[in-house]
């Protein structure tokens, strides 16, 4: 077969970037022909994605795949989890959609459990119990009596909205459903009977289709003003940490994954969801993978703190890379003071530093003193948290990890992959750095035939890209670590 060309756009939180995938005698080549910042704003006090922008910087990165080749065999979009725009029914685009950190979730978890216990949620959807999921914002939307809900007639994930634009076609991809907290991975549908009882209109939730699914062709108007000419729209997997779970180079069963970036995502693939008082005491998710299979997760605050302590320090003056601040963190005694990434107080965006300080004062620890000690404070409590998930995932599932996969941008955080190690007494694997672009151009390669299945799509992984693996070292003091890691954890302040 001859050369294929598919053109992957992966937008996550912090960034979004336009990748060229090229698959020749099963090796695959990547190109990076666009990046840009995910435009984002506040307006009338709510936290936007400036959508208009997001799509200005869509089509600027399909101009640029488009430039100088004569064809594009595929294109698809994949983003973070759980955000959506909403539709009318003469086809326009109603407002900004509302970020997932936006305030109007606070509280809203509590309120929703007084008409539809948390029991009854967990066994209709399996997701895991977090105020940004979709169900919640829906609800936060009505107890606000938004007229937004009753003029939509389609509510498009932010993926599914993207395919719309590109396409004019409303479906909503399974992988990317899954996050929501309105789909039930049992049936396979949508967990309509929850949402009727919290008064959400059903109406607006479009047909559900897998990863892989053709949706049609790039709008003439869209294709003239990118000059991409005729260019299949495929919906990949969707939601970002499905495409980056695809493109996993592992084999067998004894396995897990970090999918590392703003979020880290922590968990196994299962060929049925795992719906238990176990898995909801835990707090795990199930969400749909490639070719119907489960990732059995958890959802972890990842690289966020030190993202937004690297914010923070760049108005102050202190305009610090990523690799930089890790050197930093590599230069500081590690295993002083931790936190609990999860906790509610490090959601929102805003004086990370503060809020660090203000967690190990509470907890009775003295606080980082410098920069390089509170990104080691984020990693070394991060490495802690995968601990103990890990620890959580081999409860439920009875499996014994043997390996943990490190995929996606945070895996050339060479400290974080050796902490993960030494925390966890696994050897870890850490790449494709590429590996949410390199799952969405393989889904897109399954999709039109150039692949036969999720096996062969992960052999094409393993002949393509480099990967390093690391080796426990330290684990006596991570031992120790770890106790006073959950004592901290448990604090409820």
């Amino acid at each position: 077969m001859s050369k294929q060309r598919f053109l992957a756009f992966d937008l996550g939180a912090e960034s979004g970037r336009a990748v060229v995938g090229t698959l020749d005698s099963g090796r695959l080549e990547l190109a990076e022909t666009h990046r840009f910042s995910n435009p984002n704003g506040k307006m009338n006090g709510r936290l936007q994605w400036n959508l208009l922008a997001q799509w200005e910087e869509l089509k600027t990165g399909l101009r640029k795949a488009a430039a100088g080749h004569d064809h594009l065999d595929g294109l698809g979009v994949d983003t973070w989890g759980v955000d959506f725009g909403l539709i009318s029914s003469s086809g326009e685009v109603l407002a900004n959609p509302v970020m997932y950190r936006d305030s109007r979730t606070d509280g809203v978890m509590a309120k929703t459990f007084e008409k539809v216990s948390k029991e009854r949620i967990f066994q209709a959807t399996g997701i895991q119990f977090m105020q940004i999921n979709t169900l919640y914002q829906l609800v936060a939307m009505r107890q606000m009596k938004s007229a937004l809900l009753d003029s939509a007639q389609t509510l498009l994930f932010m993926p599914d909205l993207f395919h719309y634009l590109f396409s004019g076609v409303r479906k909503s991809e399974q992988t990317f459903a899954s996050t929501s907290q309105i789909y039930d991975p049992r049936k396979k549908d949508w967990a309509n009977g929850i949402l009727e009882e919290l008064g959400i209109p059903t109406r607006l939730l479009a047909p559900i289709i897998p990863a892989g699914t053709i949706l049609g062709d790039l709008l003439p108007e869209v294709a003239q003003d990118c000059g991409a000419g005729k260019v299949p729209v495929i919906a990949p997997a969707s939601h970002d940490t499905a495409s980056a779970v695809a493109a996993a180079p592992a084999e067998g069963e004894n396995w897990c994954y970090i999918s590392s970036g703003t979020w880290s995502l922590m968990g196994v693939e299962m060929p049925e969801p795992v719906i238990t008082d176990k898995s909801l005491a835990y707090n795990y998710t199930n969400e749909i993978g490639v070719g119907g299979s489960v990732r059995f997760l958890k959802n972890i605050m990842g690289l966020w703190l030190v993202q937004e302590c690297r914010r923070q320090w760049v108005t102050q003056g202190h305009d610090h890379s990523y690799a930089e601040l890790t050197s930093m963190a590599e230069r500081s005694p590690g295993l002083l003071a931790l936190v609990d990434p999860d906790h509610d107080s490090f959601l929102a965006p805003g004086n990370m530093v503060g809020k660090i300080e203000r967690f190990c004062k509470q907890t009775r620890q003295t606080p980082p003193g410098s920069r390089g000690e509170y990104v080691r404070t984020c990693l070394d409590s991060l490495a802690l948290t995968y601990r103990r998930t890990l620890n959580g995932l081999e409860d439920v599932t009875g499996r014994k990890i043997n390996v943990i996969h490190i995929l996606g941008g945070g895996s050339q955080n060479e400290l974080l992959n050796q902490m993960t190690a030494d925390a966890c007494g696994r050897p870890v694997v850490a790449g494709p750095v590429e590996a949410t672009a390199a799952g969405n151009i393989l889904v897109q390669a399954m999709a039109v035939g150039a692949l036969k299945n999720l096996a062969e799509a992960r052999k094409v992984v393993r002949n393509s890209f480099d990967v390093k693996r690391y080796e426990p070292r330290e684990t006596k003091k991570w031992d120790e670590a770890f106790e006073r890691y959950m004592e901290i954890a448990a604090k409820k302040w």
